[in-house]
């Protein structure tokens, strides 16, 4: 589609909203109608009121020991791994799509970092520039076969998963780079771990990192055009494209920018874990963990709807059920239990939402 189509998509877009085209009246009544309409407007309102609940109940069990700084910072540097990974997958969901191979690329990715250092001597900054550009080329292959192709995401990244997860055992020969190798060889590769201490907080540059990207994610896709393009595609991309949205160019940046995030994922790892090993668990649970944090945030599975900021409440949601239940005593299964839960009743708000603004 050609750009002066796009121009006259965003044009129409503009006018719109100056002029209140198609605006009808506000008949709303009613404490209940307000706060429905609230929810709609704002997807990430649920997670960010299931994310103050969970505090306050587990401030109130647990007393000053949880409300430490240390602790509550601590929920960030646990939850930095899956938050960039969550941010990922939140653009693919926003397409209507969804990626079961985020953790497994992040895992190759960080194999790639470490291997192109230690086994050819390439400095580690320009290893790590690889390992962003082999994950930039797998979302590449992924968008590629979802947007020309017409393969359904589900099967393109389920199957990309175990190739993936294969080329990385096969490449590394399940060869672990030791955290003692690294720091006295390539500590660049470990850059992200690094500590920042404010108070009584501790901050590591990947929970910066991840908090630098939810911002500019968020910024990106409420006011940017290819924010809105990205909404546009993911609620209905026939009338995306009739409306001069390039679906395919759309889904392309999409699923590359995925790719790198997963390789920016991969670093943090290193940096969090100060190991390289192709059998990190990431490769396999990241997956769930990631989906686990959007659905919980609000973004609906059905495409075109939701925040990156929900995605993010919903990883930390998950990261304050995790330290809380542990800071008590409790068995680790009840996390599993609640998180469960959670899911479901995330999707039937969605849909309940949904269903009542038709």
């Amino acid at each position: 589609m050609s750009n002066a189509n796009a121009d006259s998509y965003e044009d129409v877009v503009k006018t719109r909203r100056e002029e209140g085209f198609a605006q009808f009246e506000d008949d709303r009544k009613g404490l209940f109608a307000r706060f429905h309409h609230a929810l709609h407007a704002t997807p990430s309102l649920v997670p960010l009121i299931v994310l103050i609940a969970a505090l306050a109940v587990f401030g109130i069990l647990l007393g000053s020991k949880f409300f430490s700084p240390f602790a509550l910072t601590l929920i960030l540097q646990q939850v930095q791994i899956v938050g960039v990974l969550a941010a990922a997958q939140s653009l693919i969901i926003l397409t209507a799509g969804i990626d079961l191979s985020v953790g497994a690329v992040a895992v190759l990715t960080s194999v790639i970092m470490g291997q192109f250092t230690f086994r050819y001597g390439i400095p580690a900054p320009i290893a790590v520039a690889c390992g962003m550009a082999a994950g930039a080329a797998i979302g590449a292959m992924n968008g590629w076969l979802v947007s020309r192709v017409k393969l359904p995401p589900f099967i393109v990244t389920l199957g990309m998963w175990q190739i993936v997860l294969a080329a990385n055992y096969l490449y590394s020969a399940n060869e672990t780079l030791r955290a003692q190798e690294i720091e006295a060889e390539a500590p660049f590769l470990q850059l992200l771990g690094t500590t920042i201490k404010m108070g009584g907080a501790t901050f590591t540059l990947g929970v910066i990192l991840m908090l630098v990207l939810v911002l500019v994610l968020a910024y990106a896709l409420r006011s940017t055009p290819w924010g809105r393009h990205v909404y546009a595609v993911g609620d209905d991309p026939e009338a995306a494209q009739l409306a001069g949205v390039n679906v395919h160019r759309t889904l392309m940046s999409v699923y590359i920018l995925v790719g790198l995030i997963c390789a920016l994922a991969g670093w943090v790892m290193i940096g969090r874990f100060g190991s390289v090993s192709p059998s990190a668990t990431t490769g396999v649970i990241g997956n769930i963990q990631a989906i686990t944090a959007v659905v919980i945030g609000g973004i609906s599975l059905f495409g075109g709807r939701g925040s990156i900021l929900g995605a993010f409440f919903g990883a930390l949601i998950v990261g304050v059920f995790e330290l809380g239940l542990r800071m008590s005593g409790a068995d680790p299964q009840w996390t599993y239990l609640l998180i469960g839960a959670l899911i479901i009743g995330a999707v039937t708000v969605d849909q309940w939402i949904r269903k009542a603004t038709a």
